[in-house]
């Protein structure tokens, strides 16, 4: 949200963004392969509906669904096996590699920052990487790596013995996906239940809109928007300087936009345990997340795009105030004249 809002994705670092967005896309699917190895009941309802996602995927899901699990779900012997080896391993390294690539960028091409009086556009003003900038961000890894330490000792998670192993008969009311991942079941509950068949068969099977083209969409619009961007702009220019929203308030109106779309999905993902906890119906919640799915991006971009425009109208008027202001001081200044003896 940061490097997009405040267009630190523009030239020369349209690269780094990607690799941020890549990373971001490893991250969930490593959360979701580490919540599924613990094998119990929560676990296994969550592997699942990724089994129900990954074979609704037109033409090619069946194959990548048997290639994946090697059977039919819950696949054969072999498969937590192969999720573990993923969870420690492939993933690990993918994501450590482009985390490497992405540091040397930034190092090559320095971070960016906000306008400062009398530094031009083009001159990169920053905090050397040693001993700078390098000392504090080994400080934070090392914060964050303390309280991820202190969590898995002390912080009970979904204990087997009170949920239970895993089997396929078994299935619990009280099954909620990671954070990171309510926005997707979200998408799943929201869809409506509805198939798209073809003389009899069925070509895109329901599962397939919430699981699999909502994030390709969100992760799709993330990805392109700095070349749609310099395209409708016609900017092509090296920017080292970042951006006020309100400097760029199609952009910024666009995002809250796209964000909003995001987080109503996120929200309905918790729509049983709000009919459990608070009583409020749950066909009746899934019908207002609906349409506020939809509605909500266009009255929250509306808002915050006139929210911007009075911003910068207000900035606007104060400038000229002081300009007046300056310039009042500066013909008083020039009328004084001295007095004889």
């Amino acid at each position: 949200m940061r490097i997009f809002f405040t267009g630190a994705f523009r030239k020369p670092r349209e690269l780094t963004y990607l690799i941020g967005l890549a990373m971001l896309a490893l991250a969930l699917l490593e959360g979701y392969l580490g919540y599924s190895m613990v094998d119990d009941l929560l676990s296994g309802m969550g592997l699942a509906i990724g089994y129900a996602v990954v074979l609704s995927i037109p033409v090619v899901g069946a194959s990548l669904a048997l290639l994946v699990w090697g059977g039919p779900f819950p696949g054969d012997t072999e498969f937590m096996s192969r999720m573990y080896i993923g969870h420690v391993l492939l993933l690990p390294v993918v994501i450590g590699g482009l985390l490497t690539l992405h540091l040397l960028l930034v190092a090559s091409r320095h971070h960016t920052r906000f306008r400062r009086p009398g530094v031009g556009g083009r001159r990169v003003v920053g905090l050397p990487a040693f001993p700078s900038q390098a000392p504090r961000s080994i400080g934070l890894m090392l914060a964050v790596a303390g309280v991820l330490v202190l969590l898995g000792g002390l912080v009970q998670i979904n204990p087997i013995w009170l949920w239970g192993p895993f089997e396929v008969a078994s299935s619990t009311n009280g099954a909620q996906p990671d954070w990171y991942l309510g926005w997707l079941i979200g998408a799943l509950r929201l869809v409506p239940g509805f198939d798209v068949t073809i003389a009899g068969a069925t070509l895109v099977p329901n599962p397939f809109w919430g699981g699999v083209a909502f994030p390709a969409v969100v992760f799709g619009i993330l990805a392109a928007w700095p070349f749609a961007e310099r395209w409708l702009t016609g900017d092509r220019s090296v920017h080292n300087v970042l951006d006020r929203p309100r400097d760029a308030p199609v952009r910024t109106a666009l995002g809250c936009a796209l964000l909003t779309w995001v987080l109503v999905p996120f929200v309905a993902g918790s729509a049983d345990r709000v009919d459990v906890y608070l009583g409020l119906d749950y066909e009746w919640q899934l019908t207002l997340y609906r349409v506020a799915m939809w509605v909500g991006p266009v009255v929250v971009a509306i808002v915050v795009h006139r929210v911007l425009a009075g911003l910068r109208q207000a900035e606007a008027v104060e400038a000229r105030r002081e300009e007046a202001l300056a310039d009042s001081r500066g013909r008083s200044s020039s009328d004084v004249k001295s007095r004889p003896g």
